[in-house]
């Protein structure tokens, strides 16, 4: 831990960790060091399936922003899914922070979709902030094109939280579906079945968005609470 903390206050960027400090409110500045994310994956990339990295990933929890954010590119280059499981549950209970969460997308699940919905249910069960999060993430990142099924939104609107990171998820997962499930998802907000703030931030974020038509954005307007 010493030397990985050492190899990551050597590439310190003062003037970055000033910018990015701001934009993760819920960290102690004093844990953010201020390294550049390029940097935290091609070091990942370095030293997976080292026996450094399998060090690492079971010394938790981590002192650093940036240890957590190498911890989950390290979790990004494992191909081994029930491996990837087991280290998954492992981390997402230390995961304190929305960039460290969206960070985390694991390659191997794509092979694994119809399996991966069983942990998904879990997650998105569960009391950690982060961990619904994360759960929202991956329905969005994993299952809004070929592997879409209509379900999957009634699973995500039915996350009760009045946690503004786990409801700003459900807006962008929402926004993200209008964009590419269109016909399945606008009926949530013609029917208000998502609370007021998702709702009315689900609109703004896809109106924002270049994926949504110009006539889609037209209506959605009228559909604002």
């Amino acid at each position: 831990m010493t030397e990985i903390q050492r190899q990551l206050f050597a590439l310190r960027d003062q003037a970055y960790k000033d910018f990015h400090k701001k934009l993760i409110p819920t960290i102690d500045s004093n844990r953010i060091i201020g390294v550049r994310t390029p940097i935290l994956r091609s070091m990942a990339k370095r030293c997976a399936g080292q026996p450094e990295a399998q060090a690492f990933l079971h010394a938790l929890p981590h002192t650093y922003y940036e240890e957590n954010n190498l911890h989950a590119f390290l979790l990004e280059q494992i191909t081994d899914y029930p491996t990837l499981l087991a280290e998954l549950h492992a981390f997402l209970p230390y995961i304190d922070n929305w960039a460290t969460c969206d960070s985390l997308r694991p390659k191997c699940v794509k092979k694994h979709l119809p399996e991966f919905l069983r942990e998904i249910r879990t997650w998105l069960s569960s009391e950690r902030i982060y961990t619904i999060r994360f759960g929202l993430n991956m329905l969005l990142s994993f299952y809004l094109d070929d592997a879409f099924e209509p379900e999957y939104l009634l699973w995500a609107a039915q996350v009760q939280s009045e946690e503004y990171y786990v409801q700003m998820m459900q807006a962008w997962y929402f926004a993200t579906a209008l964009a590419k499930q269109w016909d399945s998802t606008i009926g949530y907000l013609q029917t208000d079945r998502l609370n007021l703030w998702v709702h009315n931030k689900t609109i703004q974020k896809a109106i924002e968005s270049r994926r949504v038509t110009d006539q889609h954005k037209q209506y959605l307007r009228t559909l604002k609470r």
